[in-house]
């Protein structure tokens, strides 16, 4: 298997960026904060599927203070990582996609070594995140790349569905200094 790793740019800017983000929802987050420490507990739910509108990369394509890199396997469009810097100075990884073919073949720790290259090379003391409760496996991912649970919002997607029990958790990861993490 080849994968490489390439920027947003002319080049690749043709290539076909459609990929298949669902993911069965099999068990879900269940959260709690006491003395400042955040825990929780996976707990099985009834299996559904779940994915989200892919609006593409259009918007992000000659965005001056966004960088999107892109994952090939085999030539093949196989995953994506969105960054910007935030307003309080930690790079924003506002979209990590994986196709669902491609998962747990080393694509999604690829993409993350590059945000957290490009992190890195910004001076930037850090990188967050944003994921939902019932994405577990991705949680799971974040963690094992050394991202720690540093809160979460019950009301987040309350806007877009009331009846929603969906809670926005938000990961961080602290960089030392040249692509090293804490």
């Amino acid at each position: 298997m080849d994968l490489v790793i390439k920027a947003l740019d002319g080049q690749t800017a043709g290539d076909p960026h459609k990929l298949n983000d669902s993911f069965l929802v099999e068990s879900e987050l269940t959260l709690s904060a006491e003395g400042g420490v955040i825990r929780y507990e996976v707990v099985p739910v009834p299996p559904y599927k779940k994915s989200y509108a892919d609006d593409g990369l259009a918007d992000y394509q000659n965005a001056p203070d966004i960088a999107v890199f892109l994952a090939y396997l085999d030539g093949l469009i196989a995953g994506r990582v969105v960054l910007s810097e935030g307003w309080n100075r930690y790079a924003w990884i506002e979209d990590l996609v994986v196709d669902a073919r491609c998962r747990r073949l080393g694509v999604g720790r690829a993409l993350m070594d590059r945000a957290i290259a490009w992190a890195s090379e910004r001076g930037l003391p850090g990188i967050r995140l944003e994921t939902q409760s019932n994405n577990v496996p991705a949680c799971k991912f974040y963690e094992v790349c050394g991202f720690q649970l540093g809160g979460f919002d019950q009301h987040l997607y309350r806007g877009l569905d009331k009846a929603t029990t969906e809670i926005a958790l938000f990961w961080y990861l602290p960089i030392r200094a040249k692509g090293s993490h804490v």
